[in-house]
């Protein structure tokens, strides 16, 4: 048997499908994945993966004739299953084109196109919900992530060249969201507080060089010294940037990709809800591990993504969550009392 998964949904989703991918191989072997330009170097140092196959959907491969060319390639690998846990036309349509006999998805608009459908959980972590897929129960196994030998240095020679995580816990900050709405307003006033008992890295792509700059200029201008902050946001790869997340004591984030590689690497979660909730089955996974949200808010959830500004102007559910109330969360998760 010669199984194929093909995942090319956000950043997050794909690290959320890595239990997905370690249910199948431990039945037959490491999978191939087709997935994102972006999320493939995530995925290719993973145990669970044999291959990664690159679709850049909204790129070199857009359109009909991308769609085509990708088909062929996988038509030529002769796999005789493939897994669908993204819900969509474009991917149910890449599985047909490649005359894959066993096509396996989730039940819902397209699954006409599959040879089986299976039913989605809709409660639970989303993590678990795909595991269904495989037939498999919930938390037998969580998200993980390898970053190499190499990668790990990267993020140990970033710290060391800003003189950080030596002498004092390590927090990241993962400020950034590519949803607007989502993107707490008060990181800099966190920054300002947390740098006097602790040092700070800065992560994120380089979208978000600006913001985490800003950061540190916030930290270091706060009184008693140059406070110990780096923004390593745009210095890293995306697997670089997830071992930087593992060496943290614990990470502040946003509803965004951030969390999940924190999730895989076993950091300690304070994560900020706005728009959305972990009820959507996005949220942290682990026990200890905290999300924060303004309830009672008629107005919250407003979307499942979350818009890219407040649809009411007022942006309440992140304005009215304060840095106290995330001072208190780290507090909380005594990440800070437990070195890394």
């Amino acid at each position: 048997m010669s199984s194929l998964v093909i995942q090319t949904a956000f950043l997050g989703d794909v690290v959320l499908t890595t239990p997905l991918l370690a249910a199948l191989a431990a039945r037959s072997g490491p999978v191939d994945v087709v997935t994102t330009p972006v999320a493939a170097p995530l995925l290719e140092t993973h145990p669970a993966v044999r291959h990664t196959i690159t679709y850049d959907k909204r790129g070199t491969d857009r359109g009909w004739r991308g769609l085509r060319r990708v088909a062929r390639q996988l038509r030529s690998a002769n796999y005789t299953h493939v897994y669908l846990p993204h819900r969509s036309l474009r991917t149910a349509a890449l599985a047909v084109l490649a005359r894959i006999p066993s096509r396996i998805g989730f039940a819902g608009t397209w699954s006409f196109l599959y040879t089986e459908s299976r039913r989605k959980p809709a409660a639970g972590h989303e993590s678990d919900r795909l595991l269904a897929l495989a037939n498999e129960a919930p938390a037998v196994y969580a998200p993980q992530l390898q970053p190499t030998p190499a990668d790990v240095q990267a993020a140990a020679d970033l710290l060391e060249r800003a003189g950080i995580g030596h002498t004092r816990p390590l927090i990241a900050i993962a400020a950034g969201s590519i949803w607007g709405s989502k993107r707490w307003p008060y990181y800099l006033d966190l920054a300002r507080q947390v740098t006097e008992g602790a040092d700070v890295v800065v992560v994120g792509g380089p979208d978000d060089v600006v913001l985490g700059d800003e950061i540190v200029r916030a930290a270091e201008d706060g009184g008693g010294g140059r406070r110990k902050v780096v923004n390593a946001c745009g210095k890293l790869t995306l697997r670089q940037s997830a071992a930087l997340i593992g060496r943290a004591a614990l990470i502040v984030t946003n509803d965004s990709a951030p969390l999940h590689l924190a999730t895989a690497m076993g950091t300690p979660i304070v994560a900020v809800f706005g728009p959305t909730v972990p009820e959507f089955g996005f949220g942290p996974l682990r026990a200890g591990d905290v999300s924060l949200g303004i309830d009672g808010l008629q107005c919250r959830p407003c979307s499942s993504h979350g818009p890219p500004a407040c649809p009411l102007g007022h942006h309440r559910c992140m304005r009215e969550l304060t840095v106290a109330a995330v001072l208190a969360a780290i507090e909380e998760t005594g990440a800070l009392r437990r070195r890394r």
